[in-house]
């Protein structure tokens, strides 16, 4: 499990449907939903 800021809910939060992708700079993130419904994008680190 993997958690993000939700910026509308202001905390932490638990990213659901989370999906590992690969960004145009070669970083690795993670993307997903809050269980309020907004988006949440969490950057990893370097993919290798």
């Amino acid at each position: 499990m993997v958690e993000g800021r939700c910026m509308k809910c202001k905390k932490q939060v638990t990213i659901k449907d989370a999906k590992e992708v690969i960004m145009k700079n070669g970083m690795k993130a993670m993307k997903g939903l809050c269980a309020c419904g907004t988006k949440v994008f969490r950057i990893l680190g370097k993919a290798k």
